[in-house]
């Protein structure tokens, strides 16, 4: 079964082989030279001095981090879509009083309407934003309203989840607190890795907090961190392996323009054939996701789509969440080659052909 899928995706050969090696001990030397020679790759990555963890869990993690660490009472969170809503419900659920900032399902968030709800409440301790909400398919404009946020002098959590490493995020630039992604996406590595950059900021918020657990406690992970011992507790070696060999991959093919450059002509390539196949993209048009297209589908429904092409051999994505019946996506992070998407679309015209 090909993989067009928006995580886990297609793993590259050359994280699979490193992930294919013997178990060593996350205390030996081995692992640490190994561990942080992949932070100081992230960090370069995407563009910061601050301490990046890597968590043994998916980036939702993250999200339980930064409501528990650095949020006393209140955040604002910009939804688009599923996964925005996902951070609203965490940080609700670890007690924290929640605003959100809610456009219509495939417009992106406004510096304006930012603007005007953190100008409404000043109560409003740190702003969440879903870089790329995948259930829509669709990018805020991060940098822009990076700077809205600045401005207010609120923090500043990021869900990078689906864009770290598909499109360019300069974290201390923009002034991002806390930047997170998760290795079955963009990186081509299996699930089971957090990863995230925690500005000074959010760990001086998070030695004031209170109730705010052990196993995400942010000011556990920099004393591990900076004591150079790597991770509190037992870390997803092989995944930590696999993402290395990846940052090694784009290292060596020519750094971040070449991989950012790869994902988007992928992506071009693959709105570019569903569009000459007659179906239009869901997003705001200039707000098109550059890991994962979200289709409108036709009249038989996303999930005839999908499981259309499930008995090609190719695994999609389904709508997800409000637009499950009405669109279909296609993912383009992961390993995949030219030669793939010419195949799945001539199996997209074909199914297409059949309704």
């Amino acid at each position: 079964m090909k993989l067009f899928t928006v995580g886990p995706v297609a793993c590259y050969p050359e994280v699979l082989e490193a992930m294919a090696g013997q178990m060593y001990s996350h205390r030996s030397e081995e692992y640490l030279e190994l561990h942080f020679d992949t932070v100081e790759r992230l960090k370069a990555f995407i563009g910061t001095g601050d301490p990046i963890f890597l968590f043994s869990s998916t980036g939702t993690g993250f999200m339980e981090a930064a409501a528990r660490n650095c949020v006393r009472e209140k955040l604002l969170v910009c939804v688009n879509g599923s996964f925005g809503r996902r951070f609203a419900d965490v940080a609700e659920a670890n007690g924290k009083g929640v605003v959100v900032l809610e456009p219509p399902l495939g417009e992106p968030i406004s510096e304006e309407a930012l603007d005007g709800a953190l100008d409404d409440d000043p109560a409003i301790e740190a702003v969440a934003i879903t870089h790329n909400e995948t259930s829509a398919g669709l990018i805020n404009p991060l940098e822009a309203l990076a700077e809205v946020v600045k401005e207010h002098g609120s923090m500043l959590f990021v869900d990078a989840v689906s864009s770290m490493g598909g499109t360019e995020i300069r974290v201390d630039d923009w002034g991002i607190d806390i930047c997170f992604s998760s290795s079955q996406k963009c990186f081509g590595v299996p699930p089971g890795l957090g990863i995230g950059s925690v500005s000074e900021r959010a760990l001086e918020a998070s030695a004031g907090a209170v109730d705010k657990g052990w196993y995400f406690d942010l000011k556990l992970w920099e004393r591990y961190h900076s004591q150079g011992r790597g991770t509190p507790m037992t870390s997803a070696m092989p995944q930590v392996a696999g993402l290395n060999a990846a940052l090694k991959m784009i290292d060596g093919h020519g750094g971040r323009g070449w991989y950012f450059d790869a994902f988007r002509r992928r992506n071009e390539r693959i709105r570019g054939g569903v569009e000459d196949l007659g179906l239009s993209i869901f997003p705001k048009k200039g707000y098109e996701s550059p890991t994962v297209s979200c289709i409108n589908a036709p009249e038989a429904g996303g999930p005839a789509v999908y499981g259309a092409m499930r008995g090609e051999g190719f695994e999609l994505a389904q709508g997800y969440g409000a637009l499950k019946e009405r669109t279909f996506r296609i993912g383009n992070m992961g390993y995949i080659e030219d030669d793939d998407i010419d195949l799945m679309l001539e199996a997209l015209g074909r199914v297409l052909g059949k309704f």
